[in-house]
């Protein structure tokens, strides 16, 4: 019986992205892998990106890579990703935003073979890794300071988003039952990622560790841009899902922590 592998998502959002968003095109293009679905998601971007895109799809080389557009005004980033869990047709869904690009060549499959794939509906709900941050140019600069537990769960974001959410590949049928806050600007993403973690420990659905390097991230995301309206939403986030005084006592640490670096 001829084996039928998954089919992986990849989401990128842009508006107004052209000056980074070749990158990450090339970085999904050239992924070895024979089954991937890439869904660009634009807010009408009055830049160089459609014609990035239109350039992606026509040297399109790889007929098993199916390349989706959409351009049409949204919300906001978030209200653009519901979308995108609602177009997805993967089995696996992620987000990878402009500017950031699969670590390499041969990622996606790696990742598959990490996850230990059966068949639908009993795949791990969560198949994670570790990231690496990148400058403006696509150069290294660092491992990403919060490394990825060897034991993911929905408690381990109480210490901050320990998994980068390009890093997170979630099973698209749970994405599905669960879309982003539209409520939070900056940290729906933080939100989403834990209750995914609490969906998948009532379900018990496993939570798969590549231990791979998944994601070269721009280290100059929206978040970072609007780093103290990020930190407000997500100690609201963290006194919702945590408690008010588990909230308190995670800032406290942080706080702590990056004096000690200093």
């Amino acid at each position: 019986m001829k084996r039928i592998y998954p089919l992986i998502t990849i989401v990128t959002v842009t508006y107004n992205a052209g000056s980074v968003l070749e990158r990450t095109l090339r970085s999904v293009e050239a992924q070895a892998y024979p089954r991937i679905e890439h869904l660009l998601i634009d807010a009408c971007s009055k830049d160089a990106t459609l014609s990035l895109v239109r350039e992606y799809v026509e040297r399109n080389t790889q007929p098993t890579h199916n390349i989706r557009v959409l351009s049409e005004p949204d919300k906001g980033l978030y209200d653009a990703m519901n979308k995108a869990i609602g177009m997805a047709e993967g089995d696996y869904i992620v987000f990878l935003n402009a500017g950031d690009a699969l670590h390499d060549n041969n990622t996606i499959e790696e990742l598959v073979k990490a996850m230990e794939w059966e068949h639908r509906g009993v795949n791990p709900a969560v198949v994670y890794g570790e990231t690496d941050l990148v400058d403006n140019e696509g150069n290294f600069i660092r491992h990403r300071r919060l490394q990825a537990p060897e034991r993911l769960t929905a408690h381990s974001f109480l210490s901050g988003m320990l998994v980068c959410h390009q890093s997170f590949y979630v099973r698209t049928d749970l994405a599905r039952q669960i879309r982003y806050n539209l409520d939070y600007r900056f940290s729906a993403d933080y939100d989403w990622c834990v209750r995914i973690l609490k969906h998948a420990e009532k379900r018990r659905i496993r939570i798969t560790n590549t231990h791979l390097i998944l994601t070269d991230y721009l280290s100059e995301g929206l978040t970072t841009q609007n780093h103290r309206k990020s930190l407000k939403e997500r100690f609201h986030i963290m006194s919702k899902h945590y408690g008010m005084l588990s909230a308190i006592g995670a800032h406290l640490w942080f706080v702590i922590r990056s004096v000690i670096k200093k």
